[in-house]
């Protein structure tokens, strides 16, 4: 998997990708809504099961309370948690369908503080709509890319993209 000027190349097929607000950035930052460089890999896939079938053997079910830390001074900072939790955080159950299906990437894992977290791939909002970070897509092809990419898949995401 390939982040190119043109789009998302995976498995032979090149998608249409949104990336963050703040570009392509080799210096992120939380809060920065930019989409980090360099060799990323999948490591989970999430979605909701009210909304959509599993679109893979291996993707967990989002729940009532999973939560995403985007605390940087919070020991759980940039991974999954339960409610009720009191630090930042970014609701996984969301009500839009941006989040119906998501898969995570190891970006800043182990966790430095600061260095931004939930850095995702997802659907759209609308094509051209910025995300905060995450790679975002149509809904067929963000279903289409999770069918496919077992954890582990590399992403590689270069600065001229």
């Amino acid at each position: 998997m390939r982040l190119t000027p043109r789009g998302l190349l995976f498995a032979g097929r090149l998608l249409p990708t949104v990336v963050g607000r703040g570009g392509i950035s080799g210096e992120k930052r939380e809060g920065d809504g930019a989409t980090p460089t360099g060799l990323h890999h999948i490591v989970a896939c999430h979605y909701r099961p009210d909304r959509v079938p599993p679109p893979a053997p291996w993707a967990i079910p989002i729940g009532l309370r999973d939560l995403w830390s985007d605390a940087p001074d919070d020991p759980a900072y940039n991974s999954l948690v339960k409610a009720p939790y009191a630090p930042s955080h970014e609701k996984m159950r969301r009500a839009d369908p941006l989040y119906d299906i998501v898969l995570t990437t190891d970006w800043n894992v182990p966790a430095t503080p600061g260095a931004g977290s939930a850095i995702f791939l997802h659907r759209w909002r609308k094509r051209g709509h910025p995300t905060e970070g995450c790679l975002a897509f149509a809904p067929a092809h963000i279903e289409w890319i999770a069918a496919r990419a077992a954890p582990g898949t590399p992403l590689q995401i270069d600065s001229r993209c």
